[in-house]
């Protein structure tokens, strides 16, 4: 029987999942072994990125001693963090699946939610599958209100009408992924705003959402909960999206049977 640790990665997988990670030394392990469990019990062909963001803990170690008997584990080093649109955005560029998943480092998203999310894709019904947390989270008042107050103003500003673009958790065709503009800050929150003025379909599914299994937040909190700054975002988005224009051209040969290219 094969086990998680033997899978060979093709040179194209069916699946890159990108992580991450800004001192997470006591996450990667499980956030490895459910990784590997849940592509091996589904049979995905994957290739698992994590994106050391300048750790200053044990995480760099750790990822290099977890390598060694996964041929499927890639790990990318930058020595000093660049926020996580930027690593995202790194490891997305190197990845090889011809689908692409993100998750965060923290365990809070589950990898076993991945299967489901790219079979919607493989069936034809979506080019990005986004996570929806709604349903199993306990959020105090306060932060339930500015959640629904960040769901309106993407709406009214962007016609986002996704419910929670906070969610790591999701799968997009990798033609798409390899156009989001994640080198600016903070566009990672703005993924599926940014596919569907690609013109991609996109379907939203319940996931899990699980209590953070070590350490603390690294990467800031919500949309709305940063206040200006996150007006202005959605703001900024809106500017690149009116401004976008679609640069594909078809690639005419002798026998007149054009071919598109990105």
């Amino acid at each position: 029987m094969t086990t998680a640790n033997t899978i060979q990665t093709p040179a194209t997988a069916a699946l890159s999942i990108i992580v991450p990670a800004l001192n997470e030394q006591d996450n990667v392990r499980p956030l490895i072994e459910q990784v590997g469990k849940a592509m091996s019990d589904a049979r995905i062909d994957f290739e698992l990125i994590i994106v050391d963001d300048g750790s200053t803990d044990q995480t760099l170690t750790r990822l290099k001693e977890l390598q060694a008997d996964r041929p499927w584990l890639r790990v990318l080093h930058r020595p000093a963090p660049r926020g996580q649109s930027a690593a995202m955005h790194a490891g997305i560029q190197a990845a090889r699946g011809r689908c692409i998943a993100t998750l965060d480092a923290d365990l809070q998203n589950d990898p076993a939610d991945l299967p489901n999310m790219l079979a919607r894709i493989d069936s034809g019904e979506a080019d990005m599958v986004q996570g929806d947390r709604s349903a199993n989270r306990n959020d105090h008042a306060i932060r339930k209100i500015g959640s629904m107050i960040g769901r309106k103003a993407r709406l009214w500003i962007l016609g986002d009408p996704v419910h929670d673009t906070g969610c790591s958790a999701r799968v997009v065709r990798a033609e798409i992924a390899k156009q989001f503009p994640l080198q600016f800050k903070g566009m990672h929150r703005f993924m599926p705003a940014y596919a569907r003025m690609l013109g991609a379909q996109i379907v939203q599914v319940p996931v899990n959402h699980r209590a953070r299994h070590a350490g603390s937040t690294k990467y800031g909190l919500g949309l709305l909960s940063r206040g200006p700054a996150g007006l202005l975002d959605l703001f900024a988005v809106r500017w690149m999206i009116r401004r976008y224009r679609d640069c594909s051209t078809d690639l005419v040969s002798n026998d007149d049977t054009p071919r598109r290219t990105l």
